[in-house]
């Protein structure tokens, strides 16, 4: 399930990008969940060798009833950015590089997304993307995001917000992100 603040980053997509955009969140929240701090490490790997098993398949071959597999067909061109996540994550649990593979991949991930979205501005894609992952490294102005990548702008301007501190005010916060979702940073 999507929390608020995901829905509304995904109200500001436009309807051609919904789905590209929800496969992305839901499969990272179920990698996220496979690789839970806690699980034996070969039972992660286990689960996380299943997802880059699928996939390296033809999505026509994917099994049928797993949902986020099945909105991940949208994503079936840029396989090799969801197989980086998976192993982003494997050298996150078992590595040793304190989740620095991971933080690329995820980066990468939005990048893969805007060009399966048709974006042509991968550089600002890669830029605000790396400013939500890694929110503290980057003072920088963020660049404007196509309307395809709002919702990138949106999850960025959160993290960025986060990391600030402070008591939070949640309808400056709301007006901050609701002007981020229509002017694009």
């Amino acid at each position: 399930m999507l929390d608020p603040i995901e829905r509304l980053a995904l109200s500001y997509a436009p309807r051609s990008a919904r789905a590209a955009w929800e496969a992305l969140i839901f499969f990272n929240l179920k990698l996220a969940e496979a690789a839970k701090p806690g699980r034996e490490p070969m039972m992660i790997q286990l689960r996380l060798s299943w997802w880059r098993d699928r996939l390296s398949e033809p999505a026509d071959s994917w099994p049928k009833g797993e949902p986020v597999l099945a909105g991940l067909k949208v994503w079936e061109r840029e396989a090799a950015a969801l197989i980086g996540l998976v192993d982003g994550w494997e050298a996150k649990i078992v590595g040793e590089d304190g989740g620095v593979e991971l933080a690329q991949a995820q980066i990468e991930s939005y990048v893969a997304l805007a060009r399966l979205l048709g974006e042509t501005e991968l550089a600002d894609v890669r830029q605000t993307a790396a400013q939500l992952i890694t929110p503290g490294r980057s003072s920088s102005r963020p660049p404007k995001l196509a309307r395809a990548m709002r919702p990138l702008a949106i999850l960025r301007a959160l993290a960025m917000r986060t990391e600030q501190g402070g008591e939070p005010t949640p309808l400056r916060d709301l007006a901050m992100l609701m002007r981020v979702g229509l002017l694009g940073r």
